[in-house]
């Protein structure tokens, strides 16, 4: 039982860049990995000029170095405050902080510039911001670790996971639904070296921006605008064409294949076969749950079935509190014999949980133990992930 027992901060600001979800967790060694008990988690909201410039600056054709520079900073000091405004309303004596960053740019496959061919990404916002505001060392820049490993450098919430649900008789699969949707599969009495993970394609992302688009609002709330509408069958079957949805795992993806651009592109397919836009939101609701469904079906569902017992479908993020996103999974999921719930039902709300997932990955780090879970994401090896910033 190597390590030792802290309370760690996780933070986490997502692809749909709404806003910052900070997550309190004391964390223990123990067997056969650490333990973990959610202390409190809080979300807020990004400035709404802040989000306009992490939403003008992702995977933009031009910008300045100034204003990457300005947008690094800010975002490290709104960090910083997002986890001040959440000890001051749950105290706590916090040990480490572990961050991931506001992801601008993710390549997670090698493409050629300035001569040389590489993968890379970067997850900006200043750590030592954050340690100087709250004193204590932080750990951030997880992915490339990964990547220099071979790996994808995602899906990382893979070891929370599977130390938290993995299960003796049962498989078990987490979708997270955020700006972009990813899930981990554990077949029932498996070690770490089963399991399968990968993005399975948009999550919110789409369904924003339509939603921002169409009706003036940030999100779609419970899923109401979009239970007004029908899927445009044809607009759906086009967009599930896209062959990144046939990449075997691993996979990883971004707004660099599903953000502005390609909802626009999206909406101008539905509109070709409906006028209402209700219905556009509706089948970009559908194509969230088109393509989770896709995904499991076609490179989970065997594996899980074959190690027996049953199989309980566990969602979290932004898009477990959809109501119609969720009937459209249940529709597709449950005749797959999945017994659909949300990371609610487990003790572990839906919004801290990958926030959590980087207070343990910080924890990793502090002891010199790798994080990533090579068979999720592809490395070659464990890693060891991130970077420690110290007070």
């Amino acid at each position: 039982m190597k390590g030792k027992t802290m309370t760690v901060a996780g933070i986490m600001s997502g692809t749909s860049a709404d806003g910052i979800d900070v997550a309190l967790v004391r964390i223990a060694p123990g067997r056969p990995g650490p333990k973990l008990t959610l202390l409190a988690h809080r979300g807020l909201p990004y400035p709404a000029s802040l989000r306009r410039a992490v939403l003008a600056a992702m995977n933009a054709a031009s910008t300045s170095t100034a204003e990457l520079g300005r947008l690094h900073w800010r975002l490290g000091l709104a960090y910083a405050e997002a986890l001040r405004e959440t000890i001051k309303e749950h105290p706590v004596e916090l040990d480490l902080v572990g961050c991931h960053g506001q992801t601008l740019y993710h390549q997670a496959s090698p493409s050629r510039y300035a001569g040389r061919s590489f993968a890379c990404t970067w997850q900006a916002g200043e750590a030592q911001a954050i340690a100087a505001a709250l004193g204590v060392p932080v750990v951030a820049n997880f992915r490339p670790a990964d990547m220099l490993a071979g790996g994808q450098g995602a899906p990382l919430v893979s070891l929370l996971d599977y130390a938290l649900f993995a299960h003796g008789r049962r498989g078990r699969v987490l979708q997270n639904i955020g700006g972009i949707a990813n899930l981990t599969a554990i077949p029932a009495a498996s070690g770490p070296e089963a399991v399968v993970a990968f993005d399975t394609g948009p999550g919110n992302m789409v369904m924003d921006a339509l939603a921002l688009e169409l009706f003036g609002k940030r999100f779609d709330r419970n899923g109401a605008i979009a239970a007004e509408g029908v899927v445009v069958v044809p607009a759906l079957a086009a967009a599930m064409r896209n062959s990144y949805f046939r990449l075997r795992p691993p996979r990883t993806s971004g707004r660099e294949q599903f953000g502005t651009e390609y909802a626009k592109k999206f909406l101008s397919l539905c509109r070709r076969f409906s006028k209402k836009p209700e219905d556009a939101l509706t089948t970009a609701t559908a194509l969230t749950a088109e393509t989770i469904a896709g995904g499991y079906r076609r490179f989970v569902h065997r594996k899980l079935r074959s190690a027996g017992g049953g199989i309980d479908y566990i969602v979290s993020g932004g898009g477990a509190r959809n109501r119609t996103l969720m009937a459209m999974l249940a529709q597709r999921l449950e005749p797959l014999g999945c017994e659909l719930a949300t990371i609610d039902d487990f003790g572990l709300p839906a919004e801290a949980k990958e926030a959590a997932a980087f207070a343990l990955l910080a924890w990793q780090t502090w002891h010199r133990l790798p994080g990533n879970v090579p068979a999720a994401t592809g490395a070659k090896r464990p890693a060891i992930l991130g970077q420690v910033t110290y007070v």
